[in-house]
């Protein structure tokens, strides 16, 4: 069971405040953001992009109609965005609050859309904002999908309670996110390669350790899955699920925005 304060929201080392984990997360992002998608594909051994077809692959059905609004939320460098735009017809939104992040989308929202047939590419916009101050109206999106960003949110509860604010009534949320799997021989290699392993590789390339090691560490003080699932239920949202995938490493929830 995660710290209760912890549990409020992420806490890079040396934070004293929401604002100032805020301040840490953002300046962190930014930082890696030139070789954020080699790293990312690169020490998750390319499970990745699995896990974001996979993301896509479950939502389609709601990205299938040409009127539906997406919005991915600290879409980082695109990947999902992408993914999402080129499923359906529906028109997908980025948001992020880290600049680099976001410049680097647009780069490969803009190639994506001078080699690809999909016309849905074309489509994704891009803003730079914060996940609890969204400038997006009340009931606005049929979908919002998060992955491997939420966990880094300075206040968990506002997040979702803003979230909860911008979709429509049956509107959907999709959370994928890192989790702690179970002990026994596969979780400890994990710990193992996560703690002391990754930090490495991702410092030496990234010229940034303290980002990677501030991923294992958020991960371990980060909600196990049936916890969040109870918090997306105290915040207000129905038909709650969770899925627990590659030997129990990251779970996607879902829930719903009650009508």
């Amino acid at each position: 069971m995660p710290d209760t304060a912890l549990a409020k929201g992420t806490r890079p080392e040396g934070a004293q405040s929401e604002a100032d984990a805020a301040r840490k997360v953002r300046e962190m992002f930014s930082q890696i953001a030139p070789r954020y998608d080699l790293l990312n594909h690169l020490l998750s051994l390319q499970f990745d992009r699995l896990w974001r077809a996979r993301v896509t692959r479950r939502l389609r059905h709601i990205l299938d109609p040409p009127d539906a609004l997406a919005l991915d939320l600290c879409c980082g460098t695109g990947d999902l965005a992408l993914s999402l735009a080129a499923a359906g017809k529906a028109r997908v939104i980025g948001a992020d609050f880290a600049h680099p992040m976001l410049v680097r989308a647009k780069e490969k929202s803009a190639s994506a859309s001078s080699s690809a047939s999909h016309p849905c590419i074309q489509a994704i916009s891009f803003f730079e904002a914060d996940a609890l101050r969204l400038p997006f109206a009340d009931r606005s999106f049929d979908l919002v999908t998060t992955a491997f960003g939420f966990r880094n949110l300075a206040n968990y509860e506002a997040g979702l309670r803003e979230i909860y604010r911008v979709l429509k009534p049956g509107g959907t949320l999709a959370i994928l996110e890192f989790t702690e799997p179970p002990a026994g021989f596969l979780g400890s290699f994990y710990r193992w390669y996560f703690r002391r392993i990754l930090p490495r590789i991702g410092g030496w390339l990234s010229g940034d350790r303290s980002a990677y090691t501030y991923l294992p560490a958020s991960v371990a003080r980060f909600f196990r899955p049936r916890e969040l699932a109870s918090l997306l239920q105290t915040v207000g949202y129905s038909d709650v699920d969770f899925r627990v995938w590659t030997f129990g490493t990251v779970a996607l929830h879902t829930a719903v925005h009650p009508s």
